[in-house]
């Protein structure tokens, strides 16, 4: 049997953690989830910022490195807490204030993005991340406590945390010509730690749970190309003598996020999500649709500054900021999307073969605009071969 339905106005104050049913009938993001997201959006809001200016200043090296690496720890938080929620969440009073302590992690590292491009100083990301972290620990031995089922699997999942934190704040003493290779390492261990803990018993998260919130997040790395799309049209009517190439930029732009929004969403992924065998590389490359997605908003106000000659890039350059996310989106979202659904072969080229294309017009003249319109022809054609026989 499901767990009743919690109530958000009248909670109890402490609740045993018991496990959630997997099977849950209407199991959908809480209004707690929904405000952990929305603090996100400062973090990934100032992430694609300053992205858009070290690429703008021509620092596309530097730019790019601080950028995975500080993506890396949004996505890797958000990523903990999600799996959590979708097995534990009961929403009682202690569970609300540990998400609290966590909402206020993300809100530090967001505060010292601009520190860690700027100067490469990563002291407050990390001291947000340690704090996201520990807060996602004490659920863990929480759990561990309250459910015997799952203690294994609890205490492994904390015991990894701690260990790979000491080690992140370690991370910080490292000498700069060693840290993205100590950061890359690291990393790769981060990520193990649910591969060793579920090992043990998989905890029950729900497929229909999940699947909406990666789509939640989705929403919310678009809205990044979603304000570069808008800005982009504003400049274009306040400019006294508005550049034709500024035009481009804005429909590209609008187009770009009407088809990447389409062709997300598009087939559902909560169907194939049977097991940790399948969901763990699903959840794991998402790391790179939300950052391809969100560099793509990074890309386009890089072409709008280039469009009003304000940025120290060449035009190729220029046009890789918005063409390499989407081709990497377009590759991933195949793998990930499109290939567990067995569609037909010609089907399935078509979203590789439009990666290339769009890769390929990095080197003409309106880069943007070409990318917003073979997105919008794959759509159309990939509607049309879909539609009922």
């Amino acid at each position: 049997m499901s767990e009743p339905q919690i109530s958000y106005w009248r909670s109890p104050w402490l609740r045993p953690m018991a496990a959630r049913d997997p099977a849950e009938p209407h199991r959908a993001a809480t209004p707690l989830e929904l405000l952990f997201d929305l603090c996100f959006v400062v973090a990934v809001a100032q992430v694609a910022a300053q992205l858009h200016h070290a690429l703008s200043a021509g620092h596309v090296s530097s730019g790019l490195v601080s950028y995975l690496m500080v993506f890396f720890a949004i996505w890797w938080a958000w990523m903990g807490f999600t799996w959590f929620a979708s097995a534990y969440d009961i929403d009682d009073v202690p569970y609300r204030l540990t998400t609290f302590v966590q909402i206020t992690g993300i809100l530090m590292l967001a505060a010292g993005v601009p520190r860690a491009f700027a100067e490469h100083d990563f002291t407050l990301p990390v001291a947000g991340y340690v704090v996201m972290r520990a807060g996602l620990v004490s659920q863990w031995l929480r759990a561990a406590r309250s459910h015997p089922e799952g203690r294994t699997t609890a205490l492994r999942y904390a015991a990894g945390i701690i260990a790979i934190q000491c080690a992140w704040v370690g991370w910080l003493f490292v000498p700069q010509g060693w840290r993205t290779a100590t950061f890359v390492a690291l990393g790769v261990l981060d990520v193990c730690v649910p591969i060793f803990a579920e090992a043990a018993w998989q905890t029950p998260w729900h497929p229909h749970h999940i699947a909406e919130r990666y789509s939640l997040f989705t929403l919310i790395v678009l809205g990044e190309s979603v304000l570069a799309a808008t800005l982009a049209v504003q400049q274009a009517l306040d400019e006294r003598e508005t550049p034709l190439a500024l035009f481009g930029v804005a429909v590209g732009g609008l187009l770009i996020v009407f088809s990447v929004w389409w062709l997300y969403f598009a087939k559902p992924a909560a169907q194939f999500l049977t097991s940790n065998r399948v969901s763990i590389p699903w959840g794991y490359g998402h790391y790179l649709v939300f950052a391809s997605v969100a560099a793509v908003g990074a890309g386009l106000a890089v072409n709008i500054d280039h469009a009003t000659h304000h940025a120290h890039l060449s035009h190729a350059a220029a046009g890789a900021a918005v063409t390499v996310p989407v081709a990497v989106f377009l590759l991933v979202l195949y793998v990930l999307h499109v290939r567990p659904h067995h569609v037909s072969l010609g089907h399935a080229l078509l979203i590789p073969g439009t990666a290339v294309l769009v890769l390929a017009v990095t080197f003409t003249g309106v880069p943007v605009l070409a990318t917003g319109l073979l997105l919008a022809a794959l759509v159309a054609v990939s509607v049309w071969v879909s539609r009922p026989a």
